[in-house]
């Protein structure tokens, strides 16, 4: 019988990584993507006994009775231990950073502090949905690795730094004070499931996407979508 691995992802764009995998390993092992919370119980596991569970995107917490039942893999966006914690797209592009390491973690009671069972480089140009859907590849690549190498994870190292979940009103440029902030402000927030970069007054809000700058970087141009308050 051929070993099943579980794919957990709510995210459109995890559905090519879904299909990169089980067209690799289609005639050594099984693969289900599960993209729906009410899909996702421990009846179900036990039901089909993952030898693995690979974790791209999850906006909900795995339980203590899966995670301790199963090895559940995480990958989260940033160099481990610095970056635990919610937003880490958003929180490295706020603080700067136009490279990160997309960390792939045993699952544990901790929130991101899972022992580490490698990192690949990820590029955070381009709108949030792009760093997504550049990521699916790499992360690919990683799983991969995960069950061919057979790899054996170790714990962190290094001094953590945590990350806040960045909230909606967090997306207000209305304050900002430099072109670059604005920018950035658009693209990281630019993908759907993701409130965007707004302004607000008395009357109206404007959501904003599809940021550029111009040849020069004197001004940006971006979509708009006035809503009425």
């Amino acid at each position: 019988m051929k070993d099943l691995y579980v794919l957990l992802s709510e995210k459109k764009w995890s559905e090519a990584l879904f299909k990169a995998l089980r067209n690799q390993y289609k005639d050594r092992s099984e693969w289900l993507l599960i993209n729906k919370k009410e899909e996702f119980s421990l009846e179900r596991l036990v039901g089909i006994n993952p030898q693995k569970i690979f974790i791209p995107h999850w906006s909900y917490i795995i339980s203590r009775e899966i995670f301790e039942k199963y090895v559940c893999i995480v990958f989260h966006m940033t160099d481990l231990p610095f970056g635990r914690g919610g937003s880490p797209l958003q929180n490295l592009i706020v603080r700067g950073f136009s490279e990160t390491k997309i960390s792939a973690i045993r699952v544990c009671e901790g929130i991101d502090t899972g022992d580490i069972y490698l990192k690949e480089t990820l590029s955070l140009e381009g709108t949030a949905r792009e760093i997504f859907e550049r990521a699916q590849p790499i992360i690919c690549k990683m799983i991969k690795a995960i069950i061919d190498d057979e790899i054996i994870p170790r714990p962190q190292v290094g001094i953590p730094v945590n990350f806040k979940r960045r909230k909606q009103n967090e997306g207000d440029i209305g304050l900002l004070e430099e072109l670059n902030q604005v920018y950035d402000f658009i693209r990281m927030l630019d993908c759907e499931g993701y409130p965007n970069a707004f302004i607000e007054t008395k009357n109206f809000k404007f959501d904003f996407s599809n940021a550029t700058f111009d040849r020069e970087g004197k001004f940006i141009n971006a979509d708009v979508r006035i809503y009425r308050k």
